[in-house]
């Protein structure tokens, strides 16, 4: 089998996915160990029978909807790539609005506040504290989460983007393991409510961790309970940015308004028009 065989071979057995093509090209770049200029540049290069048995595998794992991240081991995020497993969600460029919008609010900040205190809540594969670090290296970050295997990935992606030394991993639950005031709160909760369990797709219900995305009758529960927690913990002027769901901004807007009386809530969107991230400032 050449290469342009195998990447034919692979778009046939992905047709149901919407971007076949690029995950047949993903997949195959991983077995070779080569990158899109090498695929092209060699179409007619043959794969030996070890590469060709991998790449079968992986194609038919991916064809019954196991997503291309967990078969690859990495996911891009912000520019970069971070280490992921099945213990972890898989970064979505969702999220990456949640980092702008919290390099807008530093740029003020950092003029009166050194360093920033930030924590990021449920951190998962680390891929907002990470870029946090390497973006705002004179903030003082700490990354929890509940799971160890979570907090393992997201240490060996630390390393990988040598920030090792500028964030404290914990586990635990919300801010919890957490001392003194914090400027900056970033959270990427479980938000899937109940009632949309039925509807999300099975890549993502049958692969991604359920403790990573499931939250609750409404999907709302960890959002409250980290609202709780906050409106004693957030310094004057500080800032809590929260992804959500698309059909949440208005309910959040809400219960941040009601625990952050004086502050400016916001709900902030994502490229497609849709509610994707909250964004509360305390007053001063």
């Amino acid at each position: 089998m050449t290469i342009k065989e195998a990447l034919a071979f692979g778009r046939r057995q992905l047709a149901l996915s919407s971007s076949s093509a690029l995950d047949a090209r993903l997949l195959l770049e991983y077995v070779l160990q080569k990158n899109h200029a090498y695929l092209v540049a060699h179409t007619d290069k043959e794969l030996t029978t070890t590469q060709e048995t991998h790449y079968l595998a992986l194609i038919g794992r991916a064809a019954r909807r196991e997503p291309i991240p967990y078969l690859t081991g990495n996911a891009p995020f912000y520019g970069r790539d971070f280490q992921v497993s099945p213990a972890v969600l898989i970064p979505r460029p969702e999220t990456e609005h949640l980092v702008e919008a919290v390099l807008n609010w530093a740029k003020e900040m950092r003029l009166t506040i050194r360093p920033l205190h930030i924590v990021d809540v449920g951190t998962g594969s680390g891929c907002i504290a990470i870029t946090l670090a390497l973006l705002l290296p004179d903030a003082f970050i700490e990354a929890c989460d509940i799971s160890p295997a979570a907090l393992e990935i997201a240490r060996q992606n630390a390393y990988i983007h040598r920030v090792e030394e500028r964030i404290q991993f914990h586990q635990g639950s919300m801010l919890d393991p957490v001392t003194g005031e914090v400027h900056l709160v970033t959270a990427n909760l479980p938000y899937v409510a109940d009632h949309e369990w039925t509807i999300v797709g099975d890549g993502v219900k049958l692969y991604e961790p359920d403790i990573a995305l499931r939250g609750g009758h409404d999907g709302l529960n960890l959002i409250r309970l980290l609202l709780d927690q906050a409106a004693k913990r957030l310094a004057p002027g500080g800032a809590i940015y929260l992804e959500i769901g698309w059909q949440q901004g208005a309910a959040v807007q809400s219960l941040a308004q009601s625990h952050f009386p004086s502050a400016k809530v916001d709900v902030l969107k994502d490229l497609a028009g849709l509610d994707r991230i909250v964004e509360i400032v305390h007053a001063k």
